[in-house]
């Protein structure tokens, strides 16, 4: 591919990114959240009974620990969340949601994740799971390029 076509199709894929993180942020400030906060909820909601631990949510946001210790105290603070000891590595603590939690998760993820499954069934099955494999090809090519130090290639 040359430049400027490169170039557009660059612009128009991280225009289409910054919408659908637009469209997760107003999901987010309707319920007095962060989009982040809305994240770690989805996360914490989809992994029930276990919780995770900060070092899981902060691996899947690609988040610093501060971000996620911030959000689980603000979490804790409301009563939605509990520490709970990891027995393996006692440094590391799980999170889980109280009843208080699950039932304030419970009015926003599940009708959030409801809307993202009706509009990726939108597209049917075919597309969407041509979304997947090419976002997911993508996004191993990102990661590829911007882990390389300038200059360098493999």
């Amino acid at each position: 591919m040359c430049g400027k076509e490169l170039d557009a199709l660059v612009n128009a894929y991280c225009w289409l990114r910054d919408r659908q993180t637009a469209v997760y942020a107003g999901c987010a400030k309707k319920h007095g959240l962060t989009v982040n906060e809305l994240f770690v909820l989805d996360i914490l909601w989809f992994a029930p009974g276990k919780g995770c631990t900060q070092r899981e949510i902060c691996d899947r946001l690609s988040a610093n620990k501060q971000t996620v210790a911030a959000i689980a105290g603000r979490f804790l603070k409301k009563g939605y969340i509990v520490f709970e000891e990891v027995a393996e590595d006692r440094r590391n603590k799980r999170i889980r949601f109280t009843q208080k939690g699950k039932d304030y998760a419970e009015s926003v993820i599940p009708p959030a994740a409801d809307a993202e499954n009706r509009a990726m069934s939108g597209l049917g099955l075919t597309h969407a799971a041509e979304l997947v494999r090419l976002t997911e090809v993508f996004t191993g090519f990102m990661e590829k390029e911007f882990a390389e130090k300038a200059g360098e290639r493999k």
